[in-house]
């Protein structure tokens, strides 16, 4: 897995497959790239794919600086310029779709689809942001044994299978807990993106876990009624980390839309 150094810190990312389509994934809170494995192992198969670690996540080094989605966007640009990369689809799910909706702001030449995973368009409300800082502050006090028993019952459906419990417990302890506290604290201060999604206008995919509790269905239909090109498509027997739970329905609806891209 390579790294670069980027915007004063060091980012660990795959670069898999070759050729000029590429693919972008953005992993969910608060695991890493290793949680598009299955995808990954598909995708590149004709496609190019990049998949970094955020600050403090994965195997990348953590930072001082809050991972806000404004920061984690100019981390992803300066590694896709590193590398030679104009344009790519983007598959974004949970804080992946976040920071996908803050790249469109930022770079919408970037985008020759999206797909957004598991994931809202709204911002948190008072009650919401009060909680990541708390949350932030508990994975400072306890570490990540911690955050991972207090978030797997919640990234996993009802009754998740003990392989997939395994799996995320694997992928938190990966991390770091400064990570983590600067990745709420991030989310904390996104903003509201449902006036982002009308300007979205290029052909959009959106996936849910039909038993996803984090981000329902019903939000994936609300963005799925203001984005201009989308259609929606519900991953069943999955909760919040859909890739992971149901990896052969997820691949294959993500490999239909990418197939399908001009």
């Amino acid at each position: 897995m390579p790294h670069l150094r980027v915007n004063d810190t060091e980012l660990h990312y795959l670069d898999e497959g070759q050729g000029e389509r590429v693919v972008l994934f953005l992993h969910a809170f608060p695991l890493s790239s290793a949680m598009w494995s299955r995808q990954v192992a598909e995708v590149a198969k004709d496609h190019r794919v990049i998949a970094p670690d955020y600050r403090g996540l994965g195997r990348s080094a953590p930072s001082a600086e809050i991972s806000s989605m404004s920061l984690l966007a100019r981390d992803v640009q300066a590694l896709l310029g590193a590398r030679g990369i104009a344009r790519a689809a983007l598959v974004g799910l949970s804080m992946g779709g976040y920071l996908s909706f803050e790249l469109y702001r930022q770079a919408p030449e970037l985008f020759r689809g999206l797909a957004l995973a598991d994931t809202r368009a709204s911002a948190d409300t008072a009650e919401g942001r009060a909680g990541r800082e708390d949350f932030a502050r508990g994975a400072l006090a306890h570490g990540l044994g911690w955050v991972a028993d207090q978030l797997t019952p919640k990234l996993l459906r009802p009754t998740p299978s003990a392989a997939a419990v395994a799996e995320l417990h694997a992928l938190i302890a990966a991390g770091t807990p400064e990570g983590v506290a600067a990745a709420q604290r991030g989310m904390a201060e996104r903003p509201d993106s449902f006036g982002t999604l009308a300007s979205i206008t290029c052909p959009t995919l959106v996936l849910v876990g039909a038993e996803d509790t984090l981000t329902p269905p019903a939000d994936a239909e609300a963005m799925r009624a203001k984005l201009p090109k989308a259609e929606l498509v519900y991953i069943p027997e999955a909760g919040h980390i859909s890739c992971i739970e149901n990896p052969n329905a997820f691949t294959r609806a993500l490999r239909d839309f990418l197939a399908a891209l001009p």
